[in-house]
């Protein structure tokens, strides 16, 4: 169990590292570079919303997986992370192609790491689960709402 806990630490770390570049770079008043989606308001309010959800289904995701609550783990990944029809639309909605592209690999990785969950192999799910927020800290490296 405190080896599972102390490999999930170890995958998380990018993904706090890159908050922190970024909270740093802003604090810094330092010029962002990231690639602007153009995004209306409304547009941009609705992504930022369904960003903080995948957000809190991860936290959930790991809270689970800390409990062994693999099944449970499973249905937020698959329902909450995954390539519903719902995602498949609203990515197709985006003219940047490579987003487009990272947002649909993304969502597919929920899928695969929902399989890993039902697998109930601790190691397999938490690679798949740093396969899923590689897409979410890639995406947010390039491009900016």
């Amino acid at each position: 169990m405190k080896k599972s806990l102390l490999m999930l630490a170890f995958l998380l770390l990018p993904v706090a590292d890159c908050a922190a570049a970024t909270h740093m770079g802003k604090a810094h008043n330092m010029a962002d570079r990231r690639i602007s989606l153009g995004l209306s308001d409304e547009m941009r309010h609705h992504q930022l919303s369904n960003m903080r959800e995948h957000l809190a289904a991860v936290q959930k995701i790991t809270g689970l997986l800390a409990e062994k609550k693999f099944d449970q783990a499973a249905k937020i990944a698959r329902f909450q992370l995954g390539l519903t029809e719902e995602m498949q639309q609203m990515c197709g909605k985006f003219e940047n192609e490579e987003f487009k592209s990272l947002g649909l690999a993304f969502h597919t990785s929920g899928d695969e790491l929902a399989d890993a969950l039902k697998a109930r192999n601790m190691r397999k799910s938490l690679k798949a689960l740093n396969k899923t927020l590689s897409y979410c800290v890639q995406c947010h490296e390039k491009f900016q709402q």
